[in-house]
């Protein structure tokens, strides 16, 4: 029986084997986002038909690829062949200079040095890695078992990464360390008032001039009786806490469209004073359409952790993942992520332009800051209309959240496959 096993197995692999040169061009984009929202990861899978592509066996491998690719953070490449020429050189160069190799013949260098960057980038390699699911085998041995079960080509053909704050400064979460900088400001023997930023000493002004203006204008008008029942509907239309949806009604005299409008002015003011904060905390969330032909991942920054659990927060972040997978001319969040060579590249288009001819230099320049402007919104995310609501643009939507949420949001990046591209 056990070496039937070993027959069967070595006459699959065989088969494997012959299959590996077949053109694989159908297959899935698959998912996977860790419990905690913080790490996300796209794969993309290669069959050779949509019949395969659709099978259970398959869809299992494509979902446990993308596990275990976000199972090891040191993967960067599918195979060591995807190691970019630049990267492999510059490597090189760097081992080939080491004392260990000094006086040695060019020809015993060049071997050693090998040797050395094909198992460097190996390790770095997905084919090269222990397979999560059974670590007797690595993951090049675990496609071949399913080209072998399924009877087709399979190619693993890559892949995106997302981890939540990369690059991004974090707030010192040290406990001790933030009770010392509050006793800090105590430091005084007189027992002083803690000396307020310039910035909320700014924010207390207005707020408190505001007010002022807010009980002339009570003086003026006599108020508005509000009934509960106005108040509850109020809420439901807007979210709006108690308190600020009676205010808001009060101050619009029980009109219920101008009570929206008013709530919507304050939590936009708030949303504008927000929108510095350092925000470093949030989730990634993912969208794979029905048919498994196209996958997004998005990383929206939230000021704290406990944001970031939040349903509404979650939702939304939900809702702009399905918004990028929506419009493919989607490239940037904003057109100030345009990178600034293909900006200049297209600056140069137009200047040439005949309409522009003959007209002075600074008149051209602000024509064609015009022309760009508008040409990369149509490729930035934040100028689109909202998909759920097209009278809004998405810039408008992650106002609106700022307000609800009284926390900065930040829409920080977003990666998107798409089969076969």
């Amino acid at each position: 029986m056990d070496k039937a096993m070993e027959w069967l197995k070595k006459k699959g692999m065989a088969k494997a084997d012959k299959k590996a040169g077949n053109v694989a061009v159908e297959g899935c984009v698959a998912s996977y986002v860790h419990f905690n929202n913080k790490i996300a990861v796209l794969v993309e899978v290669n069959s050779e038909t949509d019949f395969v592509a659709s099978n259970a066996i398959f869809k299992e491998f494509t979902a446990d690829v993308a596990m275990q690719i976000a199972a090891n953070s040191d993967v960067g490449y599918v195979t060591t062949d995807d190691v970019p020429a630049a990267e492999m050189e510059k490597e090189k160069q760097l081992e080939m200079t080491k004392e260990d190799l000094e006086g040695k013949p060019d020809a015993i260098k060049e071997k050693i040095v090998g040797g050395r960057l094909k198992k460097k980038f190996e390790e770095k390699a997905l084919m090269s890695q222990k397979w999560l699911k059974d670590e007797d085998i690595t993951v090049q041995e675990a496609v071949k078992q399913t080209i072998a079960k399924l009877g087709e080509n399979i190619v693993i053909r890559r892949f995106q990464r997302l981890t939540l704050g990369e690059g991004l400064e974090k707030k010192d979460d040290d406990f001790a360390a933030g009770v010392e900088k509050e006793l800090a400001k105590y430091k005084n023997a007189g027992g002083e008032a803690k000396e307020e930023k310039k910035e909320e000493k700014e924010e207390k002004k207005e707020e408190k001039q505001e007010e002022k203006k807010e009980e002339e204008k009570k003086e003026e008008k006599p108020k508005v009786a509000v009934s509960a029942a106005q108040v509850k509907e109020l809420r439901g239309r807007s979210g709006a806490g108690i308190l600020d949806a009676k205010k808001a009604l009060t101050e619009c005299e029980g009109d219920m469209d101008k009570a929206m409008d008013w709530l919507k002015k304050k939590g936009m003011a708030k949303a504008d004073k927000k929108a510095g904060n350092l925000s470093a905390e949030g989730v990634i969330a993912s969208y794979v359409h029905f048919n498994s032909k196209l996958g997004v991942l998005v990383e929206v920054n939230s000021e704290t952790d406990f944001v970031a659990i939040n349903s509404i927060f979650k939702e939304f972040a939900s809702d702009v993942a399905m918004q990028i997978a929506a419009n493919p001319d989607v490239n940037f969040i904003s057109v100030d992520d345009v990178p600034a060579d293909m900006m200049e590249k297209e600056k140069a288009l137009e200047m040439e332009k005949e309409d522009l001819a003959g007209k002075p230099d600074a008149i051209k320049e602000k024509i064609v800051s015009g022309r760009l402007r508008k040409k990369f919104e149509e490729s930035a995310l934040l100028s689109q209309k909202w998909l759920k609501d097209e009278d809004k643009t998405v810039q408008e939507v992650l106002k609106e959240r700022i307000a609800k949420l009284g926390e900065n949001l930040v829409i920080r990046r977003f990666a998107r496959l798409q089969l076969g591209e």
